[in-house]
């Protein structure tokens, strides 16, 4: 009776030993695969912290003080109050400046199609360009593949307005055929016939729209628009593309 208790005992005590053997090993793969798992994103937000740096957008004088009141817009998103922080690579600079420009209307009605990339973004007479009536879009030739961070808008800032259906797509052809993707849209009705847009309408300032492109790579940048509240005309006073050699 005693050898058997005493075989009992000792069979009970090896299956307690495994049992606890399991437990630490299932604790130690666990804390094994967290630390794996965390590691290298860590390891690589540190990286791509250290090659970020403030990129200085200069921006034009304003020419108002807060929105006028008649603006009913649906889906409209708060004034900006300032540009928003943009960071990206160093070596980031404005590669759309003094760049080639197309557009749907080849005769303006007021202005040259090539000042939108010619660095002038105050908002005076002579420093806009005004397209036709109704939907109107221009392309930018950046003349190689790049990484693009950012786009920013200037269409008219001497008065506030919205402007409608507007739609940012960047690609690899000047037919906008090949590998097209699409930044930004608020045309929240796919008038503009490019599909349904979740962004918000937003008032034109002085502060600009900034639109992040997180890298994407593409040569050729496209921008449409449909008239503004004011007016079915359409209008630019300056884009900026920032970004970086594609290599």
């Amino acid at each position: 009776m005693k050898s058997s208790i005493t075989k009992l005992t000792a069979t009970v005590a090896v299956i307690v030993v495994i049992i606890i053997g399991i437990q630490h090993f299932k604790s130690n793969a666990s804390t094994a695969e967290i630390a794996g798992s965390l590691k290298p994103a860590l390891t690589q937000a540190n990286i791509a912290s250290s090659k970020l740096v403030p990129i200085d957008i200069k921006l034009p004088k304003p020419m108002f003080v807060g929105t006028e009141k008649d603006i009913r817009v649906p889906y409209l998103e708060p004034l900006a109050e300032s540009c928003p922080p943009f960071l990206a690579p160093v070596g980031t600079t404005n590669v759309a400046l003094g760049k080639p420009v197309a557009g749907s209307d080849e005769e303006p009605i007021i202005g040259e199609i090539e000042m939108i990339t010619d660095g002038d973004k105050e908002a005076a007479d002579g420093s806009y360009v005004e397209l036709g009536p109704f939907a109107q879009h221009v392309t930018i030739d950046l003349g190689a593949m790049h990484e693009i961070y950012a786009i920013v808008i200037w269409h008219f800032h001497k008065e506030p307005r919205v402007y409608f259906d507007v739609v940012v797509q960047v690609a690899d052809d000047p037919d906008f055929i090949k590998n097209v993707r699409t930044l930004f849209n608020n045309d929240i009705d796919n008038s503009a016939g490019l599909g349904v847009g979740k962004d918000k309408h937003y008032v034109e300032t002085n502060n600009s729209k900034l639109i992040y492109a997180k890298g994407v790579r593409a040569r050729y940048i496209r921008l449409y628009s449909n008239g503004n509240n004011f007016n079915d005309l359409n209008h630019y006073i300056e884009v900026e593309v920032y970004g970086k050699l594609s290599l």
